[in-house]
């Protein structure tokens, strides 16, 4: 898996367990609904770590937090 795909990944599953959409998590961390729609968009490559402070901001959790979980723990090499 790579950075992006695990990244997106743990947003979804920090979404799933608080019962939250993604336009309440755009509300909440101060960014654009289509903001948030466009980093899960599968085609899209980049994530700004701006926008992932401000999500985790909105979440209510630190950095560390966000990426202390197994799914980053085996990233593929990102070559392309």
């Amino acid at each position: 898996m790579y950075i992006k795909e695990a990244v997106v990944r743990r947003f979804q599953d920090l979404c799933r367990e608080r019962g939250i959409k993604y336009n309440e998590l755009a509300t909440q961390s101060g960014v654009t609904p289509s903001t948030v729609y466009s980093m899960m968009d599968e085609r899209r490559q980049g994530i700004s770590i701006v926008t992932i402070k401000k999500l985790c901001d909105g979440l209510g959790i630190s950095i560390p937090e966000f990426f202390t979980s197994s799914i980053f723990e085996e990233l593929e090499q990102e070559i392309y």
